[in-house]
């Protein structure tokens, strides 16, 4: 196991000094499933407050360019996109979030912010219809660039 890069020597919370490392193109994917019962479903296009999906898009590409606000030890980047994606299974929506940019870090946080966000405004949009809504599975699905490389989550064999 590696050890945890956000302490120093001296075992103190630090941001991790990025400005020696070379800019690369970096890339990150993430996953929400948001499960709603059918009928909230089934009404999403006729949503009391419109269409949540519209809304739950502009949402995460907004928080994703505010994850160093959020999250302490992030820095700052230059994205260079976001991009929101859905699905309309039977159980529920699922999201994928991606993110890129150019920069000396990754962008795995801005894309799980992204997906995070759209999912919790899906909720805010539809709990009117019904509270029982839940929010789920939220996790890293690739990365690529940087000195580690390449990660691609392994999917269980079902």
């Amino acid at each position: 196991m590696k050890k945890l890069s956000h302490y120093n020597s001296a075992g103190e919370v630090s941001m991790v000094d990025i400005s020696a490392k070379p800019i690369t193109t970096r890339t990150a994917i993430a996953h929400a499933f948001v499960r709603i019962p059918a009928e909230v479903l089934a009404a999403l296009p006729n949503s009391p407050k419109g269409d949540p999906l519209q809304v739950a898009r502009i949402a995460g590409i907004s928080a994703a360019k505010k994850t160093a606000d959020l999250i302490p030890l992030c820095h700052q980047l230059p994205l260079g996109h976001v991009g929101i994606g859905f699905e309309i299974q039977s159980e529920g929506i699922e999201i994928e979030a991606s993110a890129s940019t150019a920069a000396q870090t990754g962008v795995e946080m801005e894309a799980l912010i992204a997906a995070s966000v759209a999912a919790l405004t899906i909720y805010d949009m539809t709990k009117a219809m019904n509270k029982s809504i839940e929010i789920g599975e939220i996790y890293l699905v690739e990365k690529t660039g940087g000195k580690s490389g390449t990660y691609r989550r392994k999917v269980p064999n079902c």
